[in-house]
């Protein structure tokens, strides 16, 4: 097999609380388009089947899924994460060889998001903090999923404080402002070794954002598919195609 013929696999990043069952509708659907590809699913560090730990560090999670990577085999994968899966598949970006990044609805920055996990710090601290992440579940458009989706996302998840705090952890003990200039320095590498990098939003793009965005990475190719959170799961179809040109 020549270069030309190479198809990289795809590793497969779920967001916050869920697991890699979140993948079953796109996985359904590569295996009519694209049946060839390897694709692995992983369920992130605290998730699934996954060993919790003490510490969910961007970068250290990045470093477990690494370590899964390489077990299977795979090499220079395209690595897709969903809302904090793509955090952790732009850190891994930048720390291993890929060929691809794509994100699928997740902003970089804290922002707004940002203030509201830091007022809400005490309560996830407290036996009400399902109280935030219920909060965090009403404005991710799941009403208007289909009725597997909706089933997807209701039983593929064990949200727990613990993991809340952990992988909200930067946020909690950073600054927005060294936040940031990590990301741009991870986005930068990303740049510098010409991987295509792809985010898939679910609402036009903060202007400021988008500055920011493509001064760190110039060639993101942005793509809006207007509705929910949960693109892989709303439009599979359309997603699996997105993957399966990549």
């Amino acid at each position: 097999m020549n270069d030309d013929d190479y198809r990289p696999p795809l590793v497969l990043l779920h967001g916050l609380t869920y697991d890699k069952r979140q993948w079953g509708p796109v996985r359904r659907e590569l295996a009519a388009i694209d049946p060839d590809r390897q694709v692995l699913t992983l369920d992130l560090p605290g998730h699934g089947d996954s060993p919790r730990r003490a510490s969910y560090r961007m970068v250290e999670v990045a470093e477990v899924v690494h370590a899964r990577v390489t077990e299977a085999g795979l090499a220079t994968p395209i690595v897709v994460g969903h809302s904090v899966g793509a955090v952790v598949a732009t850190t891994y970006a930048a720390r291993y060889p890929v060929r691809g990044v794509v994100n699928l609805d997740q902003i970089l920055l804290p922002g707004p998001f940002g203030v509201a996990v830091r007022q809400a710090e005490p309560t996830l601290r407290g036996p009400e903090w399902r109280r935030v992440w219920d909060a965090q579940l009403a404005s991710m458009g799941i009403e208007s999923l289909p009725a597997e989706a909706r089933e997807i996302v209701a039983t593929a998840t064990d949200p727990r404080p613990d993991l809340l705090l952990g992988y909200w952890g930067e946020i909690l003990h950073g600054s927005d402002e060294g936040i940031a200039a990590e990301r741009f320095r991870d986005l930068r590498s990303i740049a510098e070794r010409k991987i295509p990098y792809r985010w898939v939003t679910s609402s036009e793009p903060p202007a400021r954002y988008l500055a920011w965005l493509t001064e760190a990475l110039p060639e993101v190719d942005v793509t809006v598919l207007p509705g929910s959170h949960f693109p892989h799961l709303a439009e599979p179809a359309t997603i699996a195609r997105l993957l399966a040109t990549g």
